[in-house]
């Protein structure tokens, strides 16, 4: 004991490495605000409090929010070894980075991790399995069908490999192929794999929309029966006839959580959803790539049964055209970049009934296809999905390469807008409890057990920002246009962003699952970390 408490003396008298002076601290747990300086040394918080000592650099943040760096939970940034800045997540305060979403990852986690350990990037980076991604992998191209019970162990044993790799969960995207294709006992099946390693279930559902209540409820099935907790991924009531039922989706959800299963969810702060134009056409008629999508059109009659689905559809949804979707980045003609599918049929065709827009996306999709933009939710649902105290912030963004066709702004601007917006401007929550969404519920749905809260002992994860400046810049029509109002972004005790400004420091760390073990390590040293298994995400 004498010795610990020697080493605590010497710690306490040692030189910072960084003091943060005058700080309105919020730590991330939804508790009030308060007045303190911090001390961080290596990578750590070493000290909350009165700060005697100089550190060997120093911020005044009088005047300024200090709280925890925020985690995004939703993001497609499997390109982050391309773009190892990240800028775009960075400069909106976000300092981990959950990947593998919606049903898509990296197939060989191990080799990935071990990019990002030999060729750092700025933030850390967390990945879940992708049901889609092990699927494909297995079956071989044929997906309408359920998979052979070879098949099914190869996918159980991919999936034990990825979470042995530390990956924190499995994803599905319920709406892509070929996850449309899959059975609910097959995702039972996987996420029960997960759910043995600490691993959650996350979920792109099989519907946002008319069918909601019942993708809800198989979503609640998987969990409950897998033993998974669950994560509602970029929770939404997508179309005019679906609003203002944010009520009977939580009413779903907290029957759930009452019955013992753990679920959150997460959403980002736009009445605008983001996804590929080709989820404008029936599923069944895109089975099998692009030569077989031709083929179908080439049938009149199969031509004429797609057209009818999707004229159907619209009336559903209560549309008159497609001027709700907004193309985002087309491979074969960037002139449609930014423009909505009836701009985007005048253009092309000189004429744009439903007709000459339906044709468009089938043109679209024929020629390598386009991300878009769809504008389909209401503002009231967004605040009250925002109100719900399991609501977390995630922008469903990958790392933006600058000026890069038209995407949707959420990539640059998601965190920055809850805070401006919703937090400063409409008060709909308080600034409090947004940070608790960005922060330590995040780290404690994913188990990230030493970040998510400005603690001593805690990763040096750090934002600092004017929560009376805050601001996104990116708008549907300019959207490569970077937040404002960070006096600081830190990663892992490092300034990644100073006064806006990205520094080029890269000391993001890969955060591998709760209980992770590497599969080459000796019985011996298992048998040794084994005893530790919480400690994990380091």
């Amino acid at each position: 004991m004498f010795i610990s408490g020697v080493f605590c003396l010497l710690l306490s008298a040692a030189t910072p490495d960084l003091v943060i002076r005058n700080a309105t601290i919020i730590d991330g747990t939804g508790n009030p605000g308060y007045h303190a300086d911090i001390a961080v040394t290596d990578n750590k918080i070493t000290e909350i409090g009165i700060i005697p000592q100089t550190g060997k650099e120093e911020i005044d943040a009088k005047g300024k929010v200090v709280a925890p760096g925020f985690i995004d939970v939703h993001t497609h940034a499997e390109n982050i070894i391309q773009l190892p800045n990240a800028e775009n997540f960075l400069r909106m305060g976000v300092t981990t980075i959950v990947i593998g979403n919606c049903g898509g990852s990296e197939l060989d986690l191990a080799s990935f991790f071990k990019t990002l350990e030999t060729k750092p990037v700025s933030p850390n980076v967390a990945s879940l399995f992708g049901h889609n991604t092990v699927r494909r992998s297995v079956m071989g191209g044929n997906f309408d069908r359920e998979p052979t019970a070879e098949e099914k162990q190869k996918m159980a044993d991919l999936t034990q490999r990825a979470m042995d790799d530390g990956a924190v969960g499995l994803s599905t995207g319920l709406i892509y192929l070929p996850g449309t294709y899959s059975k609910t006992e097959e995702i039972i099946d996987l996420a029960k794999v997960a759910a043995k390693n600490h691993g959650l279930y996350a979920t792109h559902m099989r519907s946002e929309s008319s069918e909601i209540f019942t993708a809800i409820d198989e979503m609640i099935r998987i969990g409950q029966e897998s033993g998974a907790r669950v994560e509602y991924s970029h929770v939404k009531l997508s179309g005019k006839n679906m609003w203002n039922r944010t009520a009977e989706v939580f009413a779903r959800l907290d029957a759930a959580r009452t019955n013992g299963l753990e679920i959150t969810v997460d959403q980002y702060s736009y009445t605008a959803s983001s996804t590929s134009i080709s989820t404008l056409i029936p599923d069944d008629a895109l089975e099998g790539g692009t030569e077989k999508f031709k083929a179908r059109l080439a049938d009149p009659a199969n031509k004429a049964e797609i057209v009818k689905f999707m004229k159907n559809r619209l009336t559903l949804r209560l549309q008159n055209d497609y001027d709700y979707a907004v193309i985002a980045s087309c491979r074969a003609d960037s002139r449609l970049n930014g423009k909505n599918i009836v701009e985007a049929a005048q253009i092309r065709l000189g004429k744009s009934t439903l007709d000459d827009q339906i044709e468009t996306i089938f043109w679209i999709q024929s020629n390598g296809g386009a991300s878009g933009v769809f504008h389909g939710m209401s503002e009231d649902d967004i605040k009250s999905f925002m109100q719900h105290p399991n609501t977390m912030i995630a922008s469903d963004s990958g790392c933006r390469e600058f000026n890069e066709g038209v995407p949707h702004p959420r990539g640059y601007g998601n965190n920055a807008r809850v805070l401006g917006r919703y937090v400063r401007e409409l008060k709909t929550i308080r600034l409090e409890d947004a940070i608790r969404k960005m922060t330590s519920l995040p780290a404690q749905t994913f188990r990230f057990k030493d970040r998510g809260i400005l603690k001593p002992g805690f990763a040096a994860d750090i934002v600092i920002f004017d929560p009376q400046t805050i601001a996104e810049q990116a708008t549907y029509t300019a959207p490569h246009a970077y937040s404002t109002g960070f006096a600081a972004v830190i990663v892992n005790g490092k300034i990644v962003v100073r006064k806006d400004v990205h520094t080029g420091a890269r000391p993001g760390i890969p955060l591998r699952r709760e209980g992770y073990i590497p599969r080459e390590t000796s019985e011996n040293h298992i048998a040794h970390h084994q005893t530790d298994v919480g400690a994990c995400c380091q």
